[in-house]
């Protein structure tokens, strides 16, 4: 298990819902249909949570399956929880820390769902030029993002840096 650490804090894009984890467990994917749609993506990335506060507002809940929840923003939709009934701890998305590194994966769980080009994906070619209306765009795009650490208010006041 993880070490007590104060930078074991996360929350959603918006900002309406921030956690906080006393220490973490073992960190993993999960290849289960659930949570590819859970996630919108090809696995979920969760690490187990222990002493978990919720320090600005809470997650919505959605009954996924008989024994599991799953928790979520309420207001801008990221996934934050898998919730298994009558654990004490708590499964938490290793994308919502605001520092997803306190969790690299050690497991890969639930292999028969697995997708069957995952596998391959880091041998896909990486784009490294791009054109002059691209780098423009991203240039220019203005991120509505909630930081990735606490703050005191948000959304912020004008005037507000992160």
């Amino acid at each position: 298990m993880r070490q007590n650490n104060s930078k074991l804090t996360g929350g959603c894009q918006c900002g309406a819902v921030r956690f906080r984890a006393d220490r973490l467990g073992r960190p993993s994917i999960c290849h289960c249909r659930m949570c590819q749609k859970a996630f919108g993506g090809f696995f979920g990335p969760l690490v187990t949570g222990y002493g978990v506060t919720w320090t600005r507002g809470a997650p919505k809940h959605f009954q996924s399956s008989n024994k599991v929840r799953r928790g979520f923003c309420g207001d801008c939709g990221t996934p934050l929880t898998y919730e298994v009934q009558g654990e004490d701890s708590i499964e938490l998305a290793i994308g919502a820390f605001d520092d997803p590194t306190v969790a690299a994966p050690e497991i890969q769980v639930n292999p028969k769902d697995k997708l069957p080009f995952f596998d391959g994906l880091t041998e896909l070619p990486v784009r490294k030029q791009y054109s002059p209306k691209w780098v423009t765009f991203m240039a220019e795009l203005e991120s509505h993002q909630h930081p990735d650490h606490d703050t005191n208010v948000w959304p912020p006041e004008e005037g507000f840096t992160s």
